[in-house]
């Protein structure tokens, strides 16, 4: 079974404000299911998330080779 967070858990994992995550779900930048009214999100499915966040660096950004 996913391993679920709640909003409190989530904050705490990302190291962000509770209303962040909210303006976040808000906007569509970041998914969740709500389950007895309370959002709830899939580590794995957070994780990969961030990963698709990442940014490459400068250098390799700007398509030079190293």
């Amino acid at each position: 079974m996913a391993k679920l967070m709640d909003i409190d858990e989530l904050a705490d994992y990302l190291r962000l404000k509770k209303q962040t995550i909210y303006n976040w779900l808000h906007q569509g930048k970041i998914s969740g299911i709500k389950v007895g009214g309370v959002w709830r999100f899939e580590h794995k499915e957070v994780d990969s998330w961030l990963k698709s966040k990442r940014r490459m660096q400068k250098d390799q950004k700007s398509g030079e080779k190293q």
